[in-house]
């Protein structure tokens, strides 16, 4: 069963084409990989599925229904989440306070209730401040809630950008190169996060990543762009021996030498 499908996608920066003509179907609760090499045009695809770019032509669809026109905030009410290729965190705010923005597109309390601290905002704050924490506890932060973002590891900051996305409540979450800067326990450790959050929060989980090895032991579908244009789908198997995505990456004397 389908979550996301996008069809004919197609992104145009005045005369350079970004992405050309893609379409994909995501399965729920599955965990997909898109892989290329730079300027495959990955990141334009995810800005255009979270409303930061509108496509200039296609469609995308989020459980049938249309996502093209959404402002991004509407994006993630919607149920789509994501983290970013550069980390962006308030770095001057604490670890808790990053985590409850993430809740922003579903709190309710409006500017009344917040001026006059009625008994159902403050209610809704001290909820949201035990679901920070729970989140928190999941990817192992619960330590440093009143530290800075700023003055975490780069491994645990993309740990903590992880949590804030989770406290959107996704149905899909979109993960841009969420292993980049991690050193080989940090990565295995991302790995059996990634598993965890598709069984526990029962997410489809999309990710960009370069590192091969994690991609072909996480993923069970693979989609490879190149040039804006999709060259390739499949199972991990298929992906790895297919000569489109070899010369892609090491040119067509690698196709040849094999």
């Amino acid at each position: 069963m389908s979550i996301l499908e996008v069809k004919n996608l197609t992104k145009k920066f005045g005369g350079l084409v970004a992405t050309q003509d893609i379409s994909m179907t995501v399965e729920k609760n599955s965990i997909t990989a898109i892989i290329g090499p730079n300027g495959a045009g990955k990141t334009t695809f995810f800005n255009m599925i979270t409303g930061v770019y509108q496509p200039t032509s296609g469609e995308i669809l989020l459980e049938s229904e249309k996502l093209n026109g959404l402002k991004p905030h509407i994006v993630c009410r919607k149920g789509i989440a994501r983290t970013f290729q550069n980390i962006r965190l308030f770095n001057e705010m604490t670890v808790l306070e990053n985590v409850m923005v993430g809740m922003h597109a579903h709190l309710k309390a409006g500017l009344f209730g917040i001026l006059f601290n009625l008994p159902t905002t403050r209610k809704e704050e001290l909820d949201s401040e035990i679901k920070a924490y729970q989140l928190l506890e999941y990817v192992g932060l619960e330590d440093f809630l009143n530290e800075k973002a700023c003055n975490l590891s780069y491994g645990a900051q993309r740990r903590l950008e992880i949590a804030r996305a989770l406290a959107a409540e996704p149905k899909v979450l979109l993960l841009d190169e969420p292993a980049a800067g991690m050193n080989p326990k940090e990565t295995t450790e991302l790995t059996r996060l990634i598993r965890n959050m598709r069984e526990e929060f029962n997410l489809t989980i999309i990710l960009i990543e370069h590192d091969m090895r994690l991609v072909m032991e996480i993923s069970e579908q693979i989609f490879v762009l190149d040039h804006g244009v999709k060259i390739a789908e499949g199972k991990p198997e298929y992906i790895r021996n297919n000569p489109k995505v070899i010369e892609a990456y090491l040119g067509t004397g690698a196709v040849h030498a094999g």
